[in-house]
This record gives structure tokens, sequence and C-alpha cells, in this order.
């Protein structure tokens, strides 16, 4: 269905652009304007408030191409013209809906040329062989339009003025348009769920809830939380929210794994030890790190990972060995002689074979 606004709005004159301008000029002029009047930069200022809505309106439908050429059809096709309930008929005011017929037509204006009915003698479907399905199929784009079991007042909020109304079939009335955001949460947040509040190009605001496991870069699809559609009953657009994760300072990620370097001293890595390691809610839990443990291997807890609706994943730590950086005279004599005992022991003759080979 055609919107009212269609017929009183000069999208282009609102824009301030040509008719022929192209979409990179067209992105471009709006997101000057929309940065201009957007309500958090001029507080209290019903003007602008008005200004950066009008400019979201005549953003959503030029910059979809099949929006913008069923607009264009019907300015040119309606002059200006408004649909009143009461349009056409001796007497009637001009400018109704018969008067944009007529234009296209060649009749006459003020409902005294062609009219047009969903049926009646001497034609099928409508008057003097033209089929008025067709001819509506230039307002809804796709297959023609069926009728409603009732009408509804100007401005088509159950449809053509008058009684009967009409919808268009397999999806022909044009969505709103789709809008792109983004937001910025901490790793934590990220990881068991969120509540974040989103500012519209229309003014409007949302909140919504950010799911847990959300990553870094993910966007999320929220239906109908776009801008509104031109056409009264069609569906509004969707919003497409990108999510960034701040990084975490002690952990990381990997799929719905949590992972965590767990320094070791040298001794804990060589006799074996239990040792406490940390957890993205705060508390610790216990790990037994076995007799030579080598630094890097994984130690997995179960189950104390990020937790989604599909999975839980587990904690990983990675042991580091720490070398000390200074030692005591009584340790410095210990690792004497350890290294004392280690004589002709080579750690990296394996290493060294394999590269030759």
């Amino acid at each position: 269905m055609v919107n009212q606004d269609w017929f009183d709005k000069d999208f282009y004159a609102i824009l301030g652009v040509s008719k022929d301008v192209d979409a990179k000029e067209l992105k471009k002029t709006y997101r000057k304007l929309a940065r201009q009047h957007h309500p958090d930069s001029n507080p209290g200022d019903a003007a602008s408030e008005q200004r950066f809505k009008d400019v979201g309106e005549a953003y959503a439908v030029l910059s979809d191409p099949e929006q913008r050429k069923q607009y264009d059809a019907v300015r040119q096709m309606g002059g200006g013209a408004r649909f009143t309930a009461g349009a056409g008929g001796p007497g009637a005011g001009g400018g109704g809906f018969e008067d944009v017929f007529a234009q296209m037509f060649g009749g006459a204006g003020g409902g005294q040329g062609q009219r047009f009915s969903t049926g009646g003698p001497g034609a099928a479907g409508g008057v003097g062989g033209v089929d008025l399905e067709d001819l509506l199929g230039a307002f809804g784009g796709a297959g023609g339009f069926q009728q409603r079991s009732q009408g509804g007042p100007q401005g088509f909020p159950g449809g053509f003025p008058g009684g009967g109304g009409f919808t268009g079939r397999g999806g022909g009335m044009p969505r709103g348009q789709d809008v792109q955001a983004g937001t910025t949460i901490d790793f934590r947040a990220a990881a068991t769920g969120d509540t974040v509040t989103l500012s519209k190009p229309d003014g409007g605001r949302i909140t919504t809830r950010i799911p847990a496991g959300v990553k870094d870069g993910q966007k999320i699809r929220l239906r109908g939380k776009g801008m509104p559609a031109p056409m009264q009953g069609a569906e509004p657009g969707d919003m497409y929210l990108t999510v960034t994760v701040t990084p975490h300072p002690v952990f990381g990620r990997e799929g719905n794994h949590l992972t965590v370097d767990l320094p070791v001293t040298f001794s804990e890595a060589a006799l074996g030890a239990t040792v406490q390691v940390p957890t993205l809610d705060g508390s610790v839990v216990k790990v037994k790190v076995a007799p030579g443990t080598p630094s890097g291997r994984v130690l997995r807890v179960k189950g104390r990972g990020i937790a989604t609706k599909q999975s839980t994943g587990d904690l990983l730590a990675k042991v580091q060995v720490v070398v000390p950086q200074r030692l005591s005279d009584t340790a410095q004599e210990a690792v004497e002689a350890l290294r004392a005992e280690e004589a002709g022991t080579d750690p990296r003759a394996e290493l060294l074979q394999r590269a030759r080979a």
C-alpha cells in the first residue's frame, strides 16, 4: 500500500539531493544530516528531532532501489495529489484517488473521468477493459492485489478508502529499511550475557538482551527493530547489531573454552603439586600438576568455560614453568648440583636430528 507521505513529501528535497543522485552520494548526505540533527546532539530541540526523523524516513525509501523506483513512479503519477475518503463523484473535492488514475490514463479530474471498481457489468475485475489488479500492481510491485474485507480511512491504514481495501500478494509491500548498529561490551559480559540500550536512526531507543557466549565481531539480527515501513501495514526493517568484545587481561577464548596461562615453579613442575587456577566468575579451582609436567602442557577443568544454550565449554590452563630471576645461595648450589647430574644429557639432540632429516 502507498503511504500518504509518498504523495505529501518530497524525499529528495528533504535530503537536499537531486533526483538522479547515486547511492554513494545519497548515503554520504544522509549520514551528515543524521549526525547534525541527532537528538543526542540536540537535546530538547523538537524541531531538530523532527528533522532527524524526516531525514531517516527519506533515506529509508531512497536507499532501497525497489522502493525508490516505486516512489518515483507514484510521485510522477500522483503529482502530489492527496487520497481522500470522499474523492470522486460530482461536487467532490479535487485531488482524490481517482484523480491520480485520471492523470495516468488521460481522464478528467475531480471524479468526472474514468471510474474504477472491483467488478461490475461488462467488465471482469475492471472497467473499460482495464484490469484493476494490473493497475494497482504499480503500487505493490508483485503479483497484483487482493481484496480485504474492510477498507480503511484516509492514509490507507486498512486499505484504500471507500471500502474494499487492497493489500499486496506475494510480499508486494516493501519492508522498512534494515539498519546497522554496534555496541561494545566487556569480556565477562559477553560470556555471561548482557542487556544494552541502542539508539535508532529515527531517534528512538530500544533495549535488547545480548545472549551469553557472543563472540567479538558477531552480528545479531533484531527482527522488526529497523526503520518503519514506508507503507502502512507492511513489516518494519531489521536491525543488525555488531558486537565488539574487549579483551580480558587474564582469560582468552577458543570456541566456548576459556584459556588461561598458569605459572608454576620448576620444582612444582618437576616434582608435582596441586595448584589454584582462577575462573571467570572470580572463584578458584584446584588442579593437580603431575610430576615432570613440561611447560606448555594444557590442564583441563571440565565445565568451567562459557555456557550457552547449546553447550558449556571447559577451562584450559596452559602450564608456564617460571624460571627464577634471582637465586639464594642454597638454591644456587642446588641448581648447580642438578646441572652436574644432567651432564651428558642434551634435550635438543632429537630436535637437531629431525631438523637435519
